[in-house]
């Protein structure tokens, strides 16, 4: 039995950081170059963006719902349990949780790229060096990554309003500097409009059309924007009413739209010089480094030189710190609510002297401790599959939208969580059914969400028989 209960003590602007936060990591720096360019172009990019932007809002309609009626940490477990039961809950936090907590790994090893953006070599290539899955691994990197790891583990076992000061500090920081890039974009000579040209990859226009182009970055939506759904979990730590939640998850989802869409027009428009244009710049990617290897950073350089490699420099850091700090919290209060019911072992859901609870953070910073060693390149196969987790949960809590919704009659949250069913499953389909559009998951990704299933069936049957 818990003795304690987590502090009311979050305000609007940190539980709207978190949001933010969690949407805006590492990707939004990292995949304008290497992804989203390369999938859908400019104007593919900004359509698939803006069109999956709506699609959240749909979602945030069912989530907005749902929290009035259950505003308790856990979340979407929490909704799919009151609607269809323990088994459905924890199907549904099992797999969101994937997804949250791989989400950390990922940004703690972004931190690397940031300095090997920097210059030809980063200052922590040194000590051991091995090569994953083509990926380059140093010991200082890794150093790095751990250190991130356990810093942000501690910070948030340091009170759940500490986090929230220091995750709106980073929101800010980076919102500044994207401002900033953005506004020196429009009146830097080196920025010319002409470079958005052409607006979709012209490689692949044999192949695919424009459509197939959006389409190929649309399905990407459940991982680009994830975060704005870690606001049901932190109901029950926030000091506001809840009619309040739907605002802060449709701004987060709108600001988050602009980061990714400004980031993108930003690396287009700033490709360095000796490129014709921005096609044949992110084909040689690959065979860059330094500044020129990131193609945020190439423009920030190309735009406002040195000013904008530090501009950039801390925007990326603050995006990656978000992420850290952000999912950190989120994902521990979906552990402890599943400790709270039952579901996982009462460790989990042991709080600190902050009430916070803390064995849930420092199980995520376990888990989170082989990655740095493995690269990004084959941690790149977890978070493809974390996509899932996504997607399920937001198919989830579209039904429980719907569930209750029939109860009370209320047709808007029928339409609304039928429509969010409907996407989800489109997501999911994408996701998991090879259909040629580089979003499906490869073969490694298939082999370790069958093991991750495997799990969550082996600890659900174990602890019903617990619990009976």
């Amino acid at each position: 039995m818990l003795t304690k209960r987590l502090a009311r003590r979050l305000t609007t602007f940190d539980v709207w950081s978190f949001a933010l936060g969690g949407i805006v990591g590492w990707g939004s720096m990292v995949m304008p170059g290497t992804t989203f360019l390369k999938r859908g172009g400019t104007l593919g990019t900004m359509i698939a963006m803006e069109i999956a932007a709506l699609i959240m809002l749909i979602f945030s309609y069912n989530y907005a719902f749902m929290i009035k009626k259950f505003p308790e940490s856990g979340g979407q477990f929490i909704f799919a349990e009151k609607a269809f039961g323990r088994t459905h809950g924890f199907t549904c936090a099992w797999f969101l949780g994937l997804c949250y907590i791989m989400i950390i790994p990922m940004n703690a090893t972004a931190l690397c790229l940031v300095f090997r953006a920097l210059s030809e070599r980063s200052i922590f290539h040194f000590g051991f060096h091995y090569t994953v899955a083509g990926y380059d691994i140093y010991s200082g990197e890794v150093m790095l990554a751990l250190s991130a790891l356990f810093f942000f583990a501690y910070m948030s076992s340091r009170g759940v309003k500490t986090a929230g000061r220091l995750q709106s500090l980073f929101v800010v920081l980076l919102l500044a500097g994207v401002v900033i890039i953005m506004a020196a974009s429009f009146l830097s000579p080196n920025a010319d409009r002409l470079h958005l040209q052409p607006m979709f990859f012209p490689d692949i226009l044999e192949h695919r059309n424009a459509f197939v182009q959006v389409i190929s970055i649309l399905v990407l939506a459940p991982w680009m924007y994830v975060g704005f759904d870690t606001v049901p979990q932190m109901a029950e730590e926030s000091s506001f009413p809840t009619s309040r939640a739907k605002f802060i998850m449709d701004t987060s989802i709108i600001c988050g739209c602009f980061v990714y869409v400004a980031m993108t027009l930003i690396a287009a428009s700033g490709i360095p010089s000796g490129y014709k244009d921005w096609v044949s710049y992110v084909n040689d990617l690959p065979n860059l480094t330094g500044p020129s290897g990131i193609a945020t950073f190439a423009a920030a350089y190309n735009i406002l030189g040195d000013t904008g490699i530090f501009v950039i420099s801390v925007t990326a850091l603050m995006a990656m710190f978000t992420g850290i700090l952000g999912f950190y919290t989120a994902t521990s209060r979906l552990l402890y609510s599943l400790s709270r019911d039952g579901l996982l072992p009462s460790w989990f859901g042991g709080l600190n002297k902050n009430a916070v609870p803390f064995n849930a953070i420092l199980f995520c910073a376990l888990v989170s401790l082989p990655a740095p060693f493995v690269g990004r390149n084959a941690l790149g196969w977890t978070v493809d599959m974390s996509s899932i987790g996504g997607a399920i949960s937001f198919g989830y809590t579209s039904l429980a939208a719907v569930h209750f919704a029939r109860l009370e009659k209320r047709t808007d949250i029928m339409i609304f969580g039928v429509t969010g069913f409907i996407f989800s499953l489109t997501f999911a389909f994408f996701l998991l059914v090879p259909t040629g559009l580089e979003c499906s998951l490869e073969i490694p990704s298939y082999i370790l969400l069958l093991v991750w299933t495997i799990a969550g069936i082996l600890l659900c049957v174990k602890q019903k028989h617990l619990t009976a």
